[in-house]
């Protein structure tokens, strides 16, 4: 099948959901000749009034941000044997994603997990469902794969 430059993106987190989402994005790509993409991000540190208290929390969190994206590479990377696009953003999740989506015209699909847990099917998924759109600029299309299938369920599908 002929190399696209198609993007499906997923965001990184550290729930087990998130490397479903990661396999099944993995996967079709594989079977579409898209390429995958993560994003992680962290939070601005709110020590404002301590600068290297700061500074510390912002470095703490863009290393467990950066782990977290070379783990995930790792598990993308096998599945599809080439090497994932990492992207590192600071903010807030859902207006990170916004911004992204709106940027980067490639990115074709997101591709998000439902939590299995009764607190909810997470955050992301749940704004969507609201009607709480992360599309402002223009459509995508989302996938949203159940947090608790299985690789064996998701190669059926793909």
């Amino acid at each position: 099948m002929p190399q696209s430059s198609r993007k499906f993106l997923v965001v990184a987190d550290d729930s087990s959901e998130c490397r479903t989402a990661l396999y099944f994005a993995a996967r079709r790509a594989v079977s579409t000749g898209a390429h995958v993409t993560i994003l992680a991000t962290h939070e601005p540190s709110d020590f404002n009034h301590w600068i290297g208290v700061a500074e510390t929390a912002k470095r703490e969190a863009e290393t467990a941000a950066e782990t977290l994206l070379e783990s995930m590479a790792e598990d993308a990377e096998a599945v599809t044997g080439e090497r994932p696009e990492l992207l590192l953003r600071e903010g807030d999740r859902r207006t990170v994603l916004a911004k992204l989506l709106e940027d980067d015209p490639l990115i074709s699909l997101l591709v998000l997990a439902a939590s299995s847990s009764n607190e909810g099917p997470g955050p992301l998924v749940t704004a969507l469902s609201r009607g709480r759109g992360l599309f402002d600029g223009r459509a995508v299309p989302v996938t949203v794969v159940p947090g608790d299938m299985d690789p064996a369920e998701i190669d059926a599908l793909v």
